[in-house]
């Protein structure tokens, strides 16, 4: 059983922290409102405005800004910024001694599934896979993103259901859900950060990626023996897709589904998790999922 972070309540200081991309205060002023709203207090973390060419601080900066919001029993719960890249070059770097002695929640997506998929494999605690600060606007104020989110931020439970898809496999299961963008868990592989997948329900989700790419990281999951023991998958966006001159010749999903067309669990495909902000249902990392896939629709519970 994985180790679950209080729930938020109104009054609860919250923080956010850049450990990728550099990013402006402008940017989140309207999520810091929008939690504020929640009836939460927001920190902002020292990352924001700083620049080191694409990065939100040097590596020191930014594990630094990351390791004080770990260790403060009054942050309640971590928001990452935004995604882009770097927060697999501080995670070595961050001491989770006080974290989890007073667990709390981590919020992100894209490349934060560094964090997510590390503090579940080292420590056995919950984080949430959601909309970021960065991606929160007047647009998305009403969305499904948020709406899931705050439901994992304060309430106990979740149940989701979707429609079915020509590539799902039908069936029933249960385990631990692990997973977050494709490209970021290839960047694990054969680390401390990515351990055991037997029993649990994987999810994938990815952007801007070649489709060749797509099989290569597949079949790298598939021989490091990611795939065949799982209890289930989730894959879900795939979204602007790039093609060579000459074509690969399938799509994402088909690259996806071809790689565990031979494992005999459930699968379901075209789940709105990923960059596709608005629709970017919220899941929680690590927590014991139920997965049941049948001619009509999908249903996962947490």
């Amino acid at each position: 059983m994985s180790i679950r972070p209080e729930l938020l309540s109104k009054k609860d200081k919250v923080a956010i922290v850049a450990t990728a991309r550099k990013i402006n205060l402008s940017e989140i002023d309207y999520s810091i409102k929008l939690l504020s709203s929640w009836g939460l207090e927001v920190v902002v973390g020292k990352t924001i405005g700083l620049e080191n060419n694409q990065f939100a601080g040097d590596d020191t900066q930014r594990a630094e800004d990351i390791q004080g919001f770990l260790d403060d029993k009054d942050i309640k719960a971590i928001f990452c910024a935004r995604g882009g890249y770097g927060s697999v070059r501080i995670i070595d770097k961050l001491d989770f001694k006080e974290f989890s002695k007073h667990p709390k929640c981590i919020i992100g997506y894209s490349d934060p599934t560094v964090l997510l998929m590390h503090i579940y494999f080292n420590l056995n605690i919950e984080t949430i896979h959601g909309i970021m600060p960065y991606n929160i606007n007047e647009d998305s104020s009403q969305s499904l993103a948020l709406s899931s989110l705050k439901e994992c931020l304060f309430e106990k439970t979740s149940h989701r259901e979707y429609p079915s898809n020509s590539f799902n496999c039908k069936g029933k299961a249960k385990g631990d859900l692990i997973g977050g963008n494709l490209s970021i868990l290839y960047s694990l592989l054969g680390s401390s950060s990515f351990g055991e997948t037997e029993g649990k329900i994987l999810f994938i989700e990815d952007l801007d990626e070649y489709l060749y790419h797509i099989d290569r990281i597949m079949q790298a999951l598939k021989r490091a023996g990611k795939l065949d023991k799982l209890a289930g998958l989730i894959v879900g966006e795939f979204s602007l897709m790039h093609d060579n001159t000459i074509p690969f010749g399938k799509t994402a999903y088909e690259i996806i589904f071809d790689a565990v067309k031979e494992y005999n669990y459930p699968k379901a495909f075209n789940i709105p998790i990923g960059h596709i902000e608005e629709k970017n249902i919220a899941f929680v990392v690590g927590r014991e999922t139920s997965l049941t896939i049948d001619n009509d629709n999908v249903i996962i519970e947490q």
